[in-house]
């Protein structure tokens, strides 16, 4: 069983839902991201999305977009990304990191190159947001002879031909966006994700994670309510903008404990 798999198992023996924080690697400085990254987890995070710094980064809002500028000013690129995965599971075996990103990277290094080092690093899984499933067959052929699981993005207009695609090659879990445009949106309908979640569930057999307008822990609750884990990015971010260096990790992790002390009070039913 993958790490991604036996985190879900575990939870759901547990009755509890997943908490997935996301953060830019290299952001504020490439000091901190590693640090950070063992604080999320101390936090309550079961897994990690850590994103891969992008110049042209189309799927994110501006708050992601910043963070992705401000590791870029530090020159963080792909391998240095993988070299903090490295380090963390120098004293972290368990938790699940999943790397989010675009294609251009992984094309530059060569997909059987990528997926060699990400499994050497430690990676769990890949969320590439611009390789289209019915393109990417090779790709997910690759993360698969390594160990990686291939995780794809659903969004609320997504077709039904897509969704079925994504049901035959995601692993892992799923990551449904849970509004229309960028990262950093608000206004979620929670009966829209509901109606949706349960289209999703009928083809797709693996957890399902949701992202995109979290921002507090009344919200978490509430998708807990509904998803098999709860994203979180935009807010996060938002908090390591506004902290200075000497406050952002107890902000970080404060805001962290809150989501996780909200999700934590949904009951499961199996």
């Amino acid at each position: 069983m993958s790490r991604i798999e036996t985190v879900f198992a575990s939870l759901r023996q547990q009755h509890k839902k997943a908490l997935i924080p996301f953060i830019t690697a290299g952001d504020p400085d490439q000091t901190m991201t590693v640090p950070l990254m063992h604080e999320l987890v101390k936090a309550g995070a079961d897994i990690i999305e850590l994103g891969v710094p992008f110049s042209d980064p189309m799927a994110d809002g501006p708050t992601i977009q910043r963070s992705s500028e401000r590791a870029l000013k530090h020159h963080v690129g792909l391998k240095d990304v993988l070299a903090m995965v490295a380090e963390f599971r120098k004293s972290d075996l368990i938790t699940p990191v999943v790397l989010m990103g675009y294609a251009n990277p992984v094309e530059a290094m060569g997909h059987e190159v990528f997926a060699a080092k990400a499994q050497e690093s430690g990676v769990d899984g890949v969320l590439t947001v611009d390789y289209p499933p019915e393109e990417c067959e090779e790709w997910v052929k690759h993360l698969k002879n390594h160990g990686l699981d291939a995780i794809f993005l659903l969004s609320p207009t997504t077709p039904q031909s897509r969704i079925e695609r994504v049901a035959q090659m995601a692993q892992g879990y799923v990551y449904y966006v849970s509004l229309k445009g960028v990262t950093g949106s608000s206004h979620l309908d929670l009966n829209e994700v509901a109606d949706k979640l349960s289209l999703l569930r009928s083809h797709i057999s693996i957890p399902i994670g949701v992202g995109f307008g979290i921002r507090d822990g009344e919200t978490a609750k509430a998708v807990a309510e509904l998803a098999d884990a709860v994203v979180v990015g935009s807010r996060i971010i938002e908090e390591i903008e506004s902290s200075s260096k000497s406050q952002l990790m107890e902000n970080v992790i404060r805001l962290v404990r809150g989501l996780r002390s909200a999700i934590d009070e949904v009951v499961v039913k199996h």
